[in-house]
């Protein structure tokens, strides 16, 4: 949404009641493209399906959720200014009120797509975990383009998901290098989007 100064009000005010600095420009918030809030009719999956919960001590801006060991969530967690791992599992708050702001994270391989498929029904069964969902974040197994199966079951599994962002493969992150001159355009975009969702 874009502030515009009433012109009419403005034009009243005497000169030293005038702000002296421009407005910031708007940050653009990425839409939702997938399932906004957990659906009704979704069938509980079996306990072995489901990510562990676990209560989380201290604060985050973000919590991390790697939904299979290997998904990227230490390269994401170091992406993201405040965010913090939970270790493959849903975290919780001891005492309620408002829910931790979680990002799913996976690889972009079957195995890993999968794990987020999975948990993505839990999110969306009629027991899911108390937590605001931001999207799921889907991480290049490898270097190069998805075969055609990857993308198209990708595609199938962000539905569950109110936003879907893809990482690209990035050499440097294998050493644990995140430094900004080794992050691709797709990687700042996301950072930049993941951001706007948290102000």
């Amino acid at each position: 949404m874009t502030c515009v100064s009433n012109l009419w009000v403005a034009s009243v005010l005497p000169p030293s009641s005038k702000p002296d600095t421009a407005p910031s420009p708007a940050v653009t918030v990425p839409p939702v493209t997938g399932a906004a809030l957990p659906q009704k009719g979704i069938p509980e999956p079996d306990a072995a399906d489901r990510l562990p919960r676990r209560y989380v001590a201290g604060t985050a801006s973000l919590w991390i959720v790697g939904v299979h060991g290997g998904a990227g969530e230490s390269t994401v967690t170091r992406l993201i200014d405040g965010s913090r791992s939970t270790q493959h599992t849903w975290p919780a708050f001891e005492n309620p009120g408002m829910p931790p702001r979680v990002l799913l994270v996976c690889r972009s391989n079957m195995n890993g797509l999968e794990a987020a498929q999975r948990a993505l029904i839990e999110w969306t069964s009629p027991q899911p975990p108390e937590v605001e969902l931001l999207g799921l974040a889907v991480l290049a197994d490898a270097p190069g383009k998805l075969p055609r199966e990857l993308r198209d079951f990708a595609t199938i599994v962000a539905g569950g998901a109110p936003r879907l962002w893809h990482l690209p493969w990035v050499d440097a992150w294998r050493t644990g290098n995140v430094a900004p001159e080794h992050l691709p355009r797709e990687a700042r975009k996301f950072i930049t989007e993941i951001n706007s969702l948290l102000l």
